[in-house]
């Protein structure tokens, strides 16, 4: 060190590209441990307690919306997104079809 020239690390500089691919890394590695309770909301219906003690195996509730008519998706008890109940092989699936911010 006697000529006064300090070793110094080299600076890559990023491009801001780079910096949000970064950042979304980041936001999305914040997020992966947390639970998040997703409910396909079919239809509904009303029934009173002494109906549903009634219900046994097998047994057919009808709903208030048709085979054809769009699903509700809740994240959290919230509106996330509509969709429809597609057969993906033996199993039963939701294709969404619109996102709500």
């Amino acid at each position: 060190m006697a000529d006064g020239n300090l070793d110094q690390p080299e600076i890559e500089v990023a491009s801001p590209e780079t910096i949000g691919e970064a950042m979304g890394e980041i936001e999305n590695a914040a997020v992966m441990g947390v639970d998040v309770d997703v409910v396909a909301v079919l239809g509904t219906a009303e029934l009173k307690v002494s109906q549903i003690l009634q219900l046994g195996r097998g047994a057919v509730v009808e709903l208030d919306h048709g085979a054809e008519d769009h699903i509700d998706l809740l994240a959290d008890g919230r509106l996330v997104a509509r969709g429809q109940v597609v057969v993906v092989g033996e199993m039963l699936a939701v294709e969404i079809t619109e996102v709500f911010k």
